[in-house]
C-alpha cells in the first residue's frame, strides 16, 4: 500500500522551537528598545541578577521570560513585584514627545568603555554596582563623547559659601580645559558645580535619582533645563519615577563610573558624596578631595578621606587634571616651570604606565597593567593617549616606548 503524505510539511515541536529561537535571535531595533524600556521599569536598579540574565539571553528574550515568570530565583526576586506592569510603550512615546531618548547598549552612543568598570567590579564581587540596562537621556550631548575625560564634582547639600565657590571655580576651569563636569543636580555643591560649568559654556551632565519628568529638586528645575541645553540629563529610572533616598545612593555608581575621577568638595562624616567617593574607589577610579577649614563640619568627610588615604588632596584645576591623568590637558600658569622632559606633564597613572612600557620590545596591555599597578581598563584608555602624545607606539607584539622619548 502506498503511503499518502500531506503536501503541508509536518512541523514538530522541535522545529517550532528552532523557529522561535531564530526569530528571537534577530529582533528589530524597535523590539530591542521596547524590551530594554520594559526591563528598566520592571526591577529596581541596580538589579544584578536581571542584568546578568539580559546579558545571557538578550533583551527581547529576557523581557518575554520575565513577563512569563520563567526566570531564575534571583531574577524573580528582583522582578516579581512589577513584571506585569506594562508601561514601556507609553514611556517611549512620551519621551519622544518631550524630546528625550532611551540610549541602549546597542546604540553607537552607549558609553560602553566607562560602564565596563561596573561589570568588572561586579565580577570581583563588589555589591550593588551592576551596569544599567539602558539610560533615559535628555539633552543634545552624546553620551559616548561627553564621558571622555569627564570629572564628577560632588559634595554636601548644606554647603558653605567657601564650598560652593570652590566647586564653581573647579567646574569652570575644568570645562575651559575641555573636560565635562558631572554632578547630581542637588542643592549645594552639585548645583554650584553645574553653574560653574555652564558659565564656562558647558558641557555638564546631571545624573538623577528620579525620572526625567519629575522636576526634582523643585528649586533646580530651571538649572536642569539649562543643563539639558548645554549637556545632558541622565536617569535609569522611568520618566515619572519619584525621588527616594535609596535611588540617590544607587545613582551614585553611575556618577562614579561615567567619569575618570571624582572630586569631593565638601562632605560630612555621613554623606552621599562620601558614598560616591567610596564607589569610585571600588571601581578603580581616581578619588580626590578638597581640604577645608579645620573646624568646618562640612569638610570633616573630606579630611577623613585624605587622612585615611582614600582620596588625593587637590586644590586647583591643574591638580585635578594631573591626578586624573590628563595628558597635556592642564592649563599651566606663566610662573610654572617649563617641562624638562616629554613626560613631565603626565599624571601619576599615565607616568606609571609609560614607565612600565619596554623600550625595545612590545608589551601587552595586561602585562603593563600588572607592572604599573594601574587597572587594565585605565591602561587601555591611557595607551592611545600616550601614543597621540608621541610617547609610545604600537607594534606587532603590543606597545613600546617611542625611541625619541625613551629617555
Amino acid at each position: 500500500m502506498t503511503e499518502h503524505r500531506s503536501a503541508t510539511p509536518d512541523i514538530g515541536t522541535t522545529d517550532v522551537a528552532r523557529a522561535d529561537v531564530a526569530t528571537a535571535d534577530q529582533p528589530t531595533a524597535d523590539e530591542v528598545r521596547l524590551a530594554r524600556a520594559y526591563l528598566l521599569g520592571v526591577a529596581e536598579p541596580p538589579a544584578p541578577a536581571l542584568h546578568a540574565f539580559v546579558a545571557e539571553h538578550g533583551p527581547v528574550v529576557a523581557a518575554e521570560r520575565v513577563r512569563r515568570g520563567q526566570v531564575p530565583d534571583g531574577v524573580a526576586r528582583e522582578t516579581q513585584a512589577r513584571r506585569l506592569v506594562e508601561r514601556s510603550a507609553d514611556d517611549l512615546r512620551r519621551a519622544a514627545e518631550s524630546g528625550h531618548r532611551l540610549v541602549i547598549p546597542e546604540d553607537d552612543e552607549w558609553p560602553a568603555w566607562p560602564l565596563l568598570s561596573l561589570q568588572i567590579a561586579t565580577g570581583r564581587g563588589v555589591r550593588d554596582v551592576a551596569a544599567p540596562v539602558a539610560l533615559w537621556v535628555r539633552g543634545s550631548a552624546r553620551l559616548d563623547q561627553v564621558v571622555d575625560g569627564a570629572v564628577a564634582i560632588v559634595g554636601a547639600r548644606a554647603a558653605s559659601e567657601y564650598g560652593e565657590h570652590t566647586a564653581a571655580e573647579l567646574a569652570y576651569g575644568l570645562v575651559q580645559d575641555g573636560a565635562a563636569v558631572f554632578s547630581g543636580a542637588a542643592y549645594g555643591i552639585d548645583g554650584a558645580a553645574h553653574r560653574g560649568a555652564l558659565a564656562a559654556g558647558g558641557p555638564t551632565v546631571a545624573v538623577l535619582g528620579c525620572g526625567l519628568e519629575v522636576g526634582y529638586p523643585a528649586g533646580h528645575v530651571g538649572l536642569v533645563n539649562r543643563i539639558a541645553e548645554q549637556g545632558a540629563v541622565i536617569s535609569e529610572y522611568p520618566p515619572t519615577t519619584p525621588p527616594a533616598r535609596h535611588r540617590f545612593l544607587v545613582r551614585n555608581r553611575l556618577l562614579a563610573a561615567l567619569t575618570a575621577g571624582t572630586v569631593v568638595v565638601e562632605a560630612g562624616r555621613r554623606s552621599g558624596a562620601r558614598n560616591t567617593a567610596a564607589t569610585a574607589g571600588a571601581l578603580g577610579k581616581v578619588v580626590m578631595a578638597v581640604p577645608g577649614p579645620v573646624g568646618s563640619a562640612t569638610s570633616v568627610g573630606c579630611h577623613e578621606l585624605i587622612r585615611d588615604a582614600h582620596a588625593t588632596l587637590v586644590s586647583s584645576v591643574d591638580e585635578v587634571l594631573d591626578t586624573v591623568g590628563s595628558i597635556g590637558g592642564a592649563a599651566r600658569t606663566e610662573s610654572a616651570p617649563r617641562p624638562r622632559r616629554p613626560t613631565d606633564d603626565l599624571g601619576p597613572e599615565a607616568l606609571r604606565v609609560h614607565e612600565a612600557v619596554d623600550e625595545r620590545t612590545g608589551t601587552a596591555a595586561e602585562r603593563i597593567a600588572e607592572a604599573s599597578g594601574v587597572p587594565l581598563p585605565r591602561v587601555r584608555a591611557l595607551l592611545p593617549e600616550l601614543e597621540l602624545s608621541g610617547l609610545v607606539e604600537r607594534c606587532d607584539t603590543g606597545w613600546r616606548r617611542s625611541r625619541a622619548t625613551s629617555r
